[in-house]
């Protein structure tokens, strides 16, 4: 390169110095500018994914707890084989209206819904003739029970002679489902 700039007159030589400039100028603003924000992309990219990480490994190290809590749960409440839960559900509401002295005048047939994860709900709608007092204890003590009974929608109205109050009571009671069987593991080796 020496031996061809020394072959140029003073004023060639600072021509072709001028153009590698303006080469090298155009070379890096085509290629080398535009990419002066990718390290701070870099960095950001990197701290969310650290912070990920660090999310992740908190919660693994939690899972002794959860399990533990998990067990906790799954004892809490009474266990009911599925094909008798509906037939449990109407023995408590049966026995509560007994023990309460609330009398039964209406049942509807019970319905199931499944869509949730954990539980199975089940839902009645019941009519009832009561005292006031009758009624408030009726609906206490099926709320208070461990067979996880609530009341989802109630109408009050006074009987045609006004001394007791009639009720129509939607109740709704919640089940354990069963857990699903852990999906086995195929062993897929290949035959050589």
């Amino acid at each position: 390169m020496k031996k061809y700039l020394a072959q140029l007159r003073p004023v060639e030589r600072r021509l072709v110095v001028g153009v590698a400039v303006v080469v090298l100028v155009a070379l890096n603003w085509a290629f080398i500018w535009p990419h002066f924000h990718d390290f701070g992309d870099y960095q950001s990219r990197r701290n969310s994914a650290d912070l990920k990480l660090r999310n992740f490994r908190n919660t693994i190290a939690q899972k002794p707890s959860l399990l533990a809590e998990i067990k906790k749960y799954k004892s809490q409440g009474e266990s009911v084989a599925l094909e008798d839960q509906a037939v449990n559900f109407i023995r408590k509401i049966q026995d509560q209206s007994t023990a309460s002295g609330v009398r039964l005048d209406n049942t509807s047939r019970p319905n199931t819904k499944t869509n949730d994860l954990f539980f199975i709900e089940q839902w009645q709608n019941i009519h009832v003739i009561a005292t006031e007092e009758q009624l408030v204890d009726f609906l206490y003590k099926l709320g208070s029970d461990s067979s996880m009974i609530r009341v989802a929608d109630l109408t009050l109205q006074p009987d045609p002679p006004r001394y007791h109050l009639a009720a129509d009571i939607k109740l709704v009671a919640s089940y354990q489902k069963k857990p699903a069987p852990p999906a086995a593991v195929k062993n897929t080796t290949a035959k050589k």
